[in-house]
């Protein structure tokens, strides 16, 4: 798809202006992030000194996002681009050179211990503090003049990002051990379960965007009997009739909504802190 866009973002390229490398002149930073979650902790980092947007909409997926041309004329103009990094957005690249986009782009999971390839590392509250720190400091580099407010914005974000670890951490401490397995729709939980203590035995999702086979989808209804797993949880912008297909099959009894690539559109999914609270009271009313 984007190599049918390059000739539209050429034909506006004479009108878009020189890009942006730093903090213009006559108005704030402009930071475009990939996803809803990132903008969500880059707008607080930012607060009061930068303009933050989000690349995809509230509940696209990452890992099948298509740009659009006003994607990419936006990336044409914008002064500092955030990515999550580790495989995630692999699109990123290959529009950006479409473009031709001359700002700094900060990926937030560099220096983090990524494991078996899966790049969801937000999902752990200690490694979104290092995406914060990542922020804070390519905010800096790109308009030094809102050092002091980039670095109280950030300072008080980690503050809050550390209570949510204690709040999650003290949430799940109540589910009693044997019911510590899941299964879930796409295998995004790998670093939330090693922070806290449990366990996805599976995924439905096998590869982005396709519909599991018939020999996977039989290995979770029998890992979920064997193991008595008492919650499958769906995701928003995915088929939800899937989930309720295995549930019915392996005798599963709840079924529960939770988000992880993307913030919701109500207040208790609206931004990074509130969508894993919520996440995690729904894990806990499950699992219990």
């Amino acid at each position: 798809m984007l190599r049918l866009l390059v000739s539209f973002v050429f034909v506006l390229a004479a009108g878009l202006g020189p890009p942006a490398s730093a903090a213009p002149a006559a108005g704030p930073l402009q930071v475009l992030a990939t996803t809803t979650l990132l903008a969500s902790l880059a707008s607080d980092v930012g607060r009061g000194r930068a303009d933050v947007t989000s690349l995809m909409p509230v509940g696209a997926s990452p890992e099948t996002y298509e740009p659009t041309p006003a994607d990419i004329v936006r990336a044409h103009g914008a002064g500092l681009i955030i990515e999550n990094g580790a495989g995630l957005e692999a699109w990123l690249a290959p529009m950006l050179r479409s473009a031709a986009a001359h700002a700094t782009v900060v990926s937030c999971s560099d220096g983090l211990p990524i494991v078996a390839a899966n790049p969801h590392l937000w999902l752990d509250p200690v490694y979104a503090r290092h995406y914060v720190v990542a922020m804070r400091d390519a905010m800096i580099a790109a308009d030094p003049a809102g050092a002091a407010a980039y670095r109280a914005n950030a300072a008080a974000l980690d503050g809050r990002l550390a209570r949510l670890d204690a709040h999650i951490r003290a949430q799940l401490a109540t589910i009693p051990s044997a019911n510590r397995n899941m299964i879930v729709f796409h295998n995004a939980w790998l670093y939330y379960d090693a922070r806290y203590g449990l366990h996805t035995l599976g995924e439905i999702e096998e590869v982005p965007g396709s519909e599991p086979s018939a020999a996977h989808f039989a290995q979770l209804v029998d890992a979920a009997r064997a193991a008595h797993v008492r919650a499958i949880f769906a995701e928003p912008e995915y088929n939800v009739s899937l989930v309720n297909a295995l549930a019915r099959s392996a005798g599963i009894p709840h079924v529960a909504m939770l988000y992880d690539d993307s913030v919701g559109t109500s207040p208790q999914t609206r931004d990074y802190i509130s969508m894993l609270e919520t996440d995690t009271a729904t894990i806990v009313r499950a699992l219990q």
